[in-house]
């Protein structure tokens, strides 16, 4: 937003201040506005020459010179930064948020304009106010050493090139503009109308628990962002689903009633029991009644499972596979026995740990009924354990609550004599994604020699190798109904695929950097990705267009889950931030702040009140989603919200990272990881 200034002074020719505009508009690729200069000037050759304020033109000519000196930058940014520090507490945070876009071009001007050593000392006496918030950004950026390093790299490029939105109220844009009018500081004041664009907002001053959403770093406008996510999108779920069938008969609701009175509290003689909750093991997850927790959680439990059956229907995009009915039947039978769950009825969780891996696992996956597990290692190989046979030969239990020094996880990788696994080699590069389909009869792995392998779980045997990316793919991930799998990879796309096609069916492309994780809507008729570009996609299958820009996340978003009726999705980053979105609005319905490290996983229980979340930080968290969602929100979500999601419990594991975590059909929560050098 151009910015003039008022003074007095000596005259000057017409002529040479119209060659020093002339130039400056060259210089900025202004190529309309020269041509209607030009145009004008043509028109107007013969009049006389004018008297025109000194100042002004001093300050013309300032802008046409080829560069400015290297301490102007030093200088006025330190300036505006003891002038930000010193504001009022009220209007600080928001003005704040102007200094990191600031530093960071004035850097990169000087490192542009040939500055080297300059620019070097202007970052380290600086780089200290923003490392809490931006440390990833500036470690990148610690590396330009030349001009050429600016063309090069590619984040460095597409700051350059992109404009920041910044997020403020009225007030505070105003004492910004009073600063820059008064200090007279050129050279920011170029680097603010190039390369930042405000977002004024009547009113009060954001709060500084909104900062994740104000400032934005994208290659794309925000505006553009704003159209794509005015597009509609149908997030209800399938019709004529297995959960529709069974509540028409009326299996589901009387199992409401049967489950008011049940607990979330087994003793430890029920937990050991309780290993896998599906007929391969032959262990029922069933929980205790209690007269005292019935009429606490009744209600709520039954009041909760409602949001799935209330969520509208839509027609599929995809040709759905055909589901034999025995599995159907299996399937409903465990939708029978679902244990409710909610704020006073946690899941139980069964960890299972791998041993002994030398630092080789990738990955991890858990089938839908816990009953296989996967492992992807750094040799190129998968193992995938049965837990029945594991079962039989060491004792399983549950951990359930608190971080318990008895053994009560199940242990992965020891051998007594023969191998308790089942060795998958074809790979030719690390196994970085595992995925079980629906009914645990195939897998899906994804390495970084750049293919996705088909294996059977039944036959122990490749099936198909799917080749399209050209570089590593770091995530692959079946659909809810099977058949059809999405992967992400290193060259920035996502992809479609069936299993009876060697080729994709869909490639999306849009994102600025690696695509890092992918998930399927449950109605299959949209895909998201999330991405190093810090940001997170939804995709329409049919079309494979982008119907959804969530912008917030700080940095490389890693994981990503669905709420099972399809409204909301939460996705987790390198910081450790989790957000919740509604993707209708394409708006962040809360901040989730509790880990301390990167979140790899994330996973809804089946009715959907209930997400957890598995960190490097090595612990599980359980987060209420009812509560949040159910509570008032204002039609924009709008500045000054301090709507949170509430936390309901921390496992901590026994210093074992988690990769992976699973609801399965009946509601008990599955996790694996592997466990680190530091515990003894």
């Amino acid at each position: 937003m151009p910015i003039f200034f008022d003074s007095l002074g000596r005259e000057m020719e017409e002529e040479e201040i119209e060659k020093a505009v002339i130039a400056y508009l060259k210089k900025r690729g202004f190529k309309q506005t020269e041509l209607a200069l030009q145009e004008e000037q043509s028109k107007r050759s013969s009049a006389a020459a004018s008297q025109t304020d000194p100042e002004v033109a001093k300050k013309i000519l300032t802008f046409s010179e080829p560069e400015n000196g290297p301490m102007q930058y030093h200088e006025g940014y330190n300036k505006l930064r003891s002038w930000t520090y010193s504001s009022l507490d009220l209007y600080k945070h928001e003005l704040l948020r102007v200094l990191y876009p600031v530093f960071i071009h004035c850097f990169m001007d000087l490192v542009a304009k040939g500055h080297t050593q300059e620019a070097r000392t202007f970052f380290n006496s600086f780089r200290e106010d923003h490392e809490l918030m931006h440390l990833r950004d500036l470690q990148k950026l610690e590396g330009v050493l030349s001009p050429l390093h600016l063309e090069e790299m590619e984040f460095a490029h597409s700051l350059r090139q992109s404009k920041i939105n910044i997020k403020m109220c009225q007030y505070s844009y105003e004492l910004l503009l009073q600063y820059l009018q008064k200090t007279q500081s050129i050279t920011i004041l170029g680097i603010i109308n190039e390369h930042i664009n405000f977002q004024v907002s009547p009113g009060q001053p954001s709060s500084i628990s909104d900062d994740a959403d104000v400032v934005t770093l994208v290659g794309s406008s925000h505006d553009t962002a704003k159209q794509i996510n005015q597009q509609e999108i149908r997030w209800g779920l399938l019709e004529d689903s297995l959960e529709d069938r069974l509540e028409k008969a009326g299996g589901l609701m009387s199992d409401s009633e049967k489950g008011e009175g049940e607990s979330k509290e087994g003793d430890l003689e029920e937990n050991k029991k309780r290993s896998v909750d599906g007929g391969k093991q032959g262990a029922l997850v069933k929980k205790l009644k209690k007269d005292k927790v019935v009429g606490a959680t009744g209600k709520t439990i039954r009041s909760e499972t409602n949001t799935v059956s209330i969520a509208p229907r839509v027609k599929p995009e995809l040709t759905l596979p055909v589901m034999p009915t025995e599995v159907e039947h299996s399937i409903l039978e465990d939708l029978r026995n679902r244990v409710l769950l909610g704020s006073l009825a946690l899941p139980s969780v069964s960890f299972y740990t791998f041993i002994n891996t030398h630092n080789g696992l990738n990955c991890s996956s858990i089938s839908h009924d816990g009953s296989l597990v996967a492992g992807g290692f750094s040799d190129s190989s998968l193992k995938v354990w049965d837990m029945s046979k594991i079962g039989k030969q060491t004792d399983t239990s549950t951990v359930q609550g608190e971080n318990e020094s008895t053994p009560s996880e199940n242990l992965l990788g020891t051998e007594d004599g023969k191998r308790s696994y089942a060795l998958f080699q074809g790979h030719a590069g690390p196994v970085y994604s595992a995925a079980f389909s629906p009914l645990g009869d195939f897998l899906l792995s994804s390495s970084a020699d750049s293919t996705i392998r088909l294996w059977s779980t039944q036959l122990n045997a490749n099936l198909v190798c799917y080749k399209g990316h050209n570089y590593p793919v770091w995530d692959v991930q079946f659909s809810p109904v099977g058949h059809y799998f999405a992967s992400s990879s290193h060259d920035r796309t996502a992809r479609i695929w069936s299993m009876d096609r060697i080729q994709p069916l869909r490639i999306m492309a849009g994102h600025l950097s690696d695509v890092d994780c992918v998930q399927w809507h449950v109605n299959c008729n949209y895909v998201a990705t999330g991405s190093s570009d810090k940001t997170v996609r939804l995709w329409d299958v049919q079309s494979g267009e982008c119907v959804r820009i969530f912008i917030g996340h700080r940095s490389m978003v890693l994981s990503l889950a669905m709420s099972p009726d399809g409204r909301y999705m939460a996705s987790g980053d390198e910081d450790g931030m989790i957000m919740m979105w509604d993707l209708s609005s394409g708006r962040c319905v809360t901040p989730l702040i509790g880990h301390t490290s990167c979140v790899w996983t994330l996973a809804f229980s089946c009715e959907g009140s209930l997400l957890a979340s598995g960190s490097a930080d090595c612990t599980v968290k359980l987060w209420d989603v009812t509560a949040s969602t159910k509570t008032p929100r204002t039609e924009e979500n709008k500045a000054g919200s301090t709507n949170r999601l509430r936390s309901l419990k921390t496992l901590p594991t026994k210093s074992t990272p988690v990769y992976s975590l699973r609801f399965s059909r009946r509601n008990l929560l599955f996790a694996a990881g592997v466990l680190s050098k530091a515990y003894n």
